[in-house]
Parts: C-alpha cells; structure tokens; sequence
C-alpha cells in the first residue's frame, strides 16, 4: 500500500469513528451533567489529570521505538522488528509496575489535590483506584499498536478505539440514566475497557505471529543506544509537556474557591474543542507514519515540500476551525448547558470571555505546533531541542500559578498557557528547519505572519456579519452562522492560496485514485 493510499484510509476510518464517538460523548455528558454534580464530574477531569502525570513514567521511550521501527518495517526486516518489540514489550511491563506503584503512593494525598469534591474521602478514593486501574492495564497492550502504526495501519487502532467507546458510551449512558450513580458509572468502563485490551491482544498477536516466537535475537547494541540516546532527549520533552499541558485542570482544582466545579465548567469547553480538534487531527496523525517512511526512503528536497503541504493544509483547517470557535464556542456551550441543567443554570456555566480567547488562542498555535511536533516525531529530531519543553513547563506553571490568584482569576492561567507555548512556535522551526532541511526558518515565519493576518481578516468579517445575524444564541442563528463562516473562510482563503504550489498538490491527491 503506497503512503498516499495508506494516509487516505487511515483518515476515512478516523473520520467515521470520530464522528460517531463525538455524537455519543456529547449525549453522554449531557446526561452526566444532568444526573450527576459537577462537583463529581470535576474530580472525573481533575484524576484525568492526575494520570497524566504518573504517564510520565513511560518518558518517551515509545516515541523513541515508533521511530526506530520505520526503517525495519520499510525494508521488510522481520528479525529485527522482532527483537525492537521484545524490547518495547519488556520496557512497558516495567513502566506499568512504576506507574501502578507510583499511583498507590499518591492516595493519602488525594484530599489536596482536589478542592471541595462533594463526595466522602473514601469514595475519592475508590474512584481513583478505578482510574489507575484502567491506565496500568493499558501498558500490557498499547505496546503492540507500535508495529500496526509502523505500517501505516493506523486505521486498526482508530477502529478498535471508536468502537469501543461507543459501546462504552451507550452502557454508561444506560447506567446513569437508571442509577445516577458515578460509582456504576466507571465500573462500566473499566470493565469495557478490559474486555477490549484482552481482545486487542489477542488479535494482534494473531496479526503478528511471529512476534510470540521465542528465538528472537537480543537488539544489537548500537540500535538500543539510539533508542536510549532519543529516549534520554524525550524524557526532558515528556516532563516539559506534563507540566505545560496537565497542569491547568490541577491549579484550577487545588487553587480555586470553587475547586472541583470549576474543573466541570472548563472540561465543557474543552470537550467541545477536543472533538473538533480530534476530528481535524485524524488528518495530520495519520500521515506521521507516512512521513516516517518518507524520511526512510526519499531525499530532503522531497521531504521539504511535503512538509510545506503538510504545514499549509494544517493552517487552512486550523484556521477555520478557530475563527469557528472565536465566535461559537460560547453561545454553543450557553444553549447546550441549558438543555443540560434545565431551570438550575446559571451564568457559571460560562468563562470569562478573556479566558475563552486566552484557550483558543493557544489551540491555533497548537495547530501550528502539531505540525512541527508530528514531523519532528517521525525523523527522530529530539536532541536538538529536548530542554524546550522542559523550559514551556516552567514558565506556564510560574506564570499559571501566580496570576490565577490575581485579579486575572482563571484567565491568569492560561496566560501561562498561550506564553509558553509561543515559545515553542518561535524556536521549534528554527530547530525542525536547520536539523530536518538544513534551511533557514525566515520563510516559515513570514507565512506565519501571512497566515494569521488572513484569519484575523476573516474573523472580522464574520464577526461583524454574527452581530446581525445572532446577537443571542438561539439554534437557528448558531445554524446560520456555521454556514457562513464557512462559506466566507473558505472563499477568501481559496481567492487568496487556490494558485499556491501547495494547494495545487493537495488537489491533484484528492482527483488521484492512485496509491
């Protein structure tokens, strides 16, 4: 299967079970915030969180194996995927013992991490318990997923994930429905969630025989010190990435008045972003393996200009989807919540709008960000920049920490958010370009600039024509709206980029039928 062929079945598989999850995880939520409190549903996000961070115990050493396994799956080396897997496999069962251990030893101080949780200590634990139940058993498989992915098969993973969390989200909602107890509610999952890890593997191995043959060679030793050289760079990289990305959720629950409910009303949000970005990711998470064959196989020239399509088609969807949000993201959580909590709603349900541009301005530098970090992922450049993230991380836990407890409120915090992720945007391509292109970063910058002066027009524009068309939310106008802006983005971005190189290619792949 060629790599175009193999990218467009990957998204077309992601797309249909994204939209199906998305459906179900928004009635889900809405009957969870109709039966059960927000103070739960916040200790729900806040232990999300938590497991976050006892993940870092894997510090990367997956990113650094998925890397190594593009050449010996290109190349059709069977040997030596088997003795990269028996590596993988050994490292994971290790790191779920650390991560089960580590897990344990956080349980007395649970009561500090979560603010005004509305239940009994007992039973925060006890849900905690679940949580890192389900986690720790998820290493005892995802290392098996690596090879799919190695392959270009990353549709697999996508199938067995969507399906099972439909079923999941059709029995909790039959669960919260008839009991309103958040207790069933996660025994429900975890024990979906296990049934679909013994299937999972056992499938796989059948997928790969010979990866339970017992004569597999020890890796050699200049392949596991590279593994271990870019495992060495991503630790800095994973624990950079916890502190700026895991963090919010868990200053907003210890630090704020509110705690725990405030957690709720800002998972509402980003639920909402999480599913329109998870559908506009299936785009560019399908071609990492795609890009990591690329880099095996074909001269920088040719990577550079798929990399340019790769950047141009991420800033046409990332902009769009922001200018989408910048002027829905709130009527459409305001009419949502009120269906959901009916004559107990109240005002919040809404975040201050500072703090809503604060989140999406950092989603569109994300979208930015994505792109570098997916190809940096898949050449293996992880060196060059591995004490970024850790710097990111400290600059948004200072800063977080600090003005949320100014006047700024929950805003403050994601100040910290958007400063230390432009730090990545400004010296990521620096890095990516010189590593990757041995080029200079000045053109990347100057389409960045190009890029968000041509979404702020748009937004201007669209935002003058909501004032008419929906002063306030109602269905009909949020309706209306989602059809002009697209037809107004994506007018002017066609007058403005439809004779661009990129543009051009990224039809002509569409008209093709070929691999």
């Amino acid at each position: 299967m060629g790599r175009v062929q193999a990218a467009k079945k990957n998204i077309l598989f992601g797309y249909v079970g994204q939209i199906v999850t998305m459906v179900m995880a928004f009635v889900l939520r809405t009957f969870c915030m109709r039966y059960i409190s927000e103070q739960i549903l916040g200790v729900d996000g806040t232990f999300v969180e938590v497991l976050s961070f006892l993940n870092m115990a894997e510090l990367g050493i997956g990113t650094a194996l998925n890397f190594s396994l593009y050449k010996p799956v290109a190349e059709g080396d069977t040997e030596k995927i088997k003795s990269y897997m028996q590596m993988y496999r050994r490292a994971y069962y290790y790191i779920a013992g650390v991560v089960g251990l580590l897990g344990i030893f956080l349980v007395p101080f649970l009561k500090y991490l979560v603010k005004n949780p509305g239940v009994p200590e007992k039973d925060l634990v006890l849900f905690y318990l679940i949580f890192l139940f389900n986690t720790v058993s998820s290493y005892f498989v995802a290392y098996k997923y690596s090879l799919v992915n190695a392959e270009q098969k990353n549709y697999i993973q996508t199938n067995i994930i969507a399906i099972t969390k439909i079923v999941t989200s059709v029995f909790q909602i039959i669960v919260v429905a008839l009991t309103k107890n958040y207790y069933f509610y996660l025994i429900t999952d975890a024990v979906i969630q296990l049934i679909q890890k013994i299937f999972v593997s056992r499938y796989l191995d059948n997928m790969y025989p010979y990866l339970k043959e017992k004569n597999i060679e020890k890796l050699a030793k200049e392949d596991e010190e590279i593994v271990w050289t870019k495992t060495k760079a991503l630790v800095f990289h994973k624990v950079g990435d916890v502190f700026r990305l895991q963090t919010d959720t868990l200053i907003i629950s210890s630090l704020s008045e509110v705690g725990a409910a405030l957690v709720t009303v800002v998972r509402n949000y980003n639920m909402i972003i999480v599913a329109v970005s998870s559908f506009v990711n299936i785009i560019f998470n399908s071609v990492i393996s795609s890009f990591g064959n690329l880099i095996a196989t074909e001269d920088r020239d040719k990577q550079y200009s798929m990399f340019k399509v790769y950047r141009f088609f991420a800033t046409w969807v990332y902009g769009f989807s922001c200018v989408g949000f910048m002027l829905l993201l709130t009527p459409l959580v305001e009419m949502w919540t009120k269906i959901s909590k009916g004559d107990k709603w109240t005002d919040f349900w809404i975040l201050p709008a500072l703090a809503v541009f604060l989140i999406l301005t950092d989603y569109y530098f994300k979208g930015e960000r994505i792109v570098l970090s997916n190809y940096q992922a898949a050449a293996g450049v992880y060196e060059q920049d591995k004490y970024l993230a850790l710097i990111q991380g400290i600059v948004n836990l200072i800063l977080s920490i600090w003005l949320v407890q100014t006047k700024l409120g929950i805003s403050g915090i994601y100040v910290g958010t958007v400063v230390s992720g432009i730090i990545a945007n400004i010296t990521k391509p620096v890095i990516i370009y010189k590593a990757c292109f041995d080029k200079s970063a000045v053109s990347y910058f100057i389409d960045s600039f190009k890029y968000i002066a041509s979404m702020a027009f748009v937004m201007g524009i669209c935002y003058f024509i909501r004032q008419l068309v929906m002063p306030e939310p109602t269905i009909l106008g949020f309706a209306a709206m989602v059809v002009i802006i697209t037809v107004v983005f994506n007018g002017v971005y066609f007058l403005l980029y439809g004779r661009s190189e990129e543009f051009r290619y990224l039809c002509g792949k569409l008209k093709s039928r070929k691999a």
